[in-house]
């Protein structure tokens, strides 16, 4: 990565020169905000020479001088009051393109200290259908899975499904009283939540139906044996339809470790904490309060009451004054496992916004407990419908997912019909799943993940602007190529030397691929990968326009070709790395 390179230079500059660096200092190289003055660019020493209380631009000249820079850059100069701005050579640039061809992984390099990460993404609940709200957990978790993998981390996906809980005690009260079995049979999850929905409906008018709730779920929590057997049909019925919807979106689980694999860990979690004086009794619940050794601004376990605006105690509860646990119980349970059973060193938890308090507790509450596994709260923000408002049927139901999915699939299908380049039918079915799965997945990660971002089909199926299509057709544009040379004997990298602009600037967009790809896990972004892919898309038509290819001739057309089969690859391996697929032809 030549951002990696000179930063390693730069550093190594300011040593030769004699230059002390203040502890704490970081050198920088970022990517140059305007292009006619350099590709790279750092202000490492007008901000060291503030410090120094020193003459920036001198201060720059005297690093300049001491950079060993030869062979990656073919001018450094100084700009303004000491901006660094740094201009890669075509010769190296050449030499990256072809690395790109011949090494893993386009030339990516992994990380010096892989980590073993748990990334808990989806997590949808047992006997509901998957919903629009699950689609930002789902391929935001997704993604971030993928690129840390990609990068050489060992990587561990966690479904932790609601598989348990308070509503199955309507549920097994509604299969008992109110299910039909034939309509079971032919549409199970939409059963289960017609059935739920009558017996939560009834339990509102008559405290004798709630009773009756109840009491199947303490049935089922002493493991009642026929409460059991429904229990887990219900488990398995929604597990099979998760794993359509996850099939279809091309995304697998490690593990479906839900909220009742942990049950037998609560109570001795509880017992253990009340004995170490992590938490104490209260009201006769267990609940774990603040120490009081942090601002109580930053304090999760304090909270400003509204009337009288003093700071009061907001514990986490671990279990209520009736014996029964709650969320945070699990979540300490299941960082437990995941430390000692698979010796994490980060945890990932992919969950909406609205949560962060619920895990800042929990993972000050296991700290507490002597956890030192970093764990990370990646939050996001809602979809909403066209309308500004939450993203609703007209009935006010959540959008199903596998609904989204099946309607984009339909829209694209109806494209490919439209275009007929003498695809068969087969062939646009696979096509139209392609375009409609990656579309709904790049709609979601192009965009920043802690805003709100309205749903649009005619957006996202655009062939125009920053969506799938558009990057799947670059990707199409340069198959086409090597599809007319087929039977052609084509030598690529061999003989790569760039002199046109355009093929200058495409080299330099794909040497920036390796840099967009760690971006990523700088605060959990696929955005940022999702944005590369759209620039590299865009400096490629441009490329293709000013370009020809098949009409130029020795060193100047295998250079151009080998520009189309490495935008080829990094587009193929960017877009799977978002879990989009590609298609030879559309």
């Amino acid at each position: 990565m030549f951002r990696a390179a000179l930063t390693d230079r730069l550093q190594a500059a300011f040593t030769a020169a004699g230059i002390f660096l203040p502890e704490g200092f970081s050198v920088a190289v970022e990517l140059a905000s305007d292009t006619r003055f350099g590709d790279y660019q750092s202000n490492a020493a007008m901000t060291l020479a503030k410090q120094l209380k020193t003459n920036p631009r001198a201060l720059a000249e005297q690093i300049k001088a001491a950079l060993p820079v030869d062979e990656l850059c073919s001018e450094v100069s100084i700009a303004g009051p000491g901006f660094l701005n740094f201009r890669i050579s075509p010769a190296a640039l050449a030499g990256k393109v072809q690395a790109i061809l011949t090494g893993d992984g386009c030339d990516v390099v992994k990380v010096a200290r892989p980590k073993t990460i748990v990334v808990d993404f989806s997590a949808p609940n047992i006997a509901k259908p998957m919903h629009v709200g699950h689609i930002r957990s789902t391929f935001i978790g997704d993604c971030l899975a993928r690129v840390s993998r990609f990068v050489g981390h060992n990587v561990i996906t966690d479904n932790h499904v609601g598989d348990w809980g308070t509503q199955f005690g309507m549920i097994i009260h509604g299969w008992k009283t109110k299910l039909d079995h034939e309509a079971l049979k032919k549409h199970p999850i939409q059963e289960l939540v017609r059935t739920y929905k009558a017996v939560n409906a009834e339990a509102k008018e008559d405290e004798t139906v709630m009773t009756q709730c109840r009491t199947e779920l303490v049935k089922l929590q002493q493991g009642d044996a026929e409460n059991l057997e429904i229990w887990k049909e219900c488990v398995r019925l929604t597990l099979v339809q998760l794993e359509e919807v996850y099939d279809t979106l091309n995304i697998q689980f490690d593990h479906y470790l839900g909220e009742s694999f942990y049950n037998e860990a609560l109570a001795p979690l509880v017992t253990d904490l009340l004995a170490r004086g992590i938490a104490t009794q209260s009201e006769g619940a267990a609940v774990i309060f603040s120490e009081g050794n942090v601002a109580v601004e930053e304090d999760p376990f304090m909270t400003r009451d509204r009337e009288t605006k003093e700071w009061v105690q907001l514990p986490l509860i671990i279990q209520k004054s009736d014996g029964g646990f709650l969320y945070g119980t699990t979540d300490l349970a299941t960082v437990n496992y995941r430390v000692q059973e698979w010796q994490a060193d980060e945890i990932w938890y992919v969950v909406g916004a609205p949560q962060q308090l619920h895990f800042r507790q929990v993972f000050a509450a296991a700290k507490r407990m002597g956890h030192t596994t970093e764990m990370t709260h990646i939050a996001f923000g809602s979809i909403l419908g066209p309308d500004g408002k939450m993203f609703k049927t007209r009935s006010g139901e959540s959008v199903g997912l596998l609904e989204v999915i099946e309607e984009a699939i339909e829209r694209a299908r109806t494209a490919a019909d439209e275009k007929d380049h003498g695809l068969t039918d087969a062939e646009k079915d696979e096509i139209a799943r392609i375009i409609g799965c990656g579309s709904v997945k790049y709609a979601e990660l192009s965009q920043n993940r802690l805003t709100d971002y309205k749903f649009s089909w005619d957006k996202m199926l655009s062939l125009q602007g920053n969506t799938a299509p558009y990057l799947i057709n670059a990707y199409v544009r340069t198959r086409s190529i090597f599809r007319k040379l087929e039977g052609s004997e084509v030598t690529l990298t061999a003989d790569v030397a760039l002199t046109e602009p355009a093929e200058i600037a495409l080299a330099m967009k794909l040497a920036q691929f390796a840099e967009a790809t760690h971006d990523v896990l700088i605060d959990h972004r696929p955005n940022t990968l999702a944005n590369y892919l759209y620039e590299l898309a865009n400096t490629y038509h441009s490329f293709y326009e000013a370009c020809h290819v098949l009409n130029s001739e020795g060193t100047v057309r295998n250079t151009r070709l080998t520009l189309c089969e490495a935008t080829s690859r990094v587009l193929k391996t960017g877009l799977g790395l978002l879990g989009i697929q590609t298609t030879e032809r559309m």
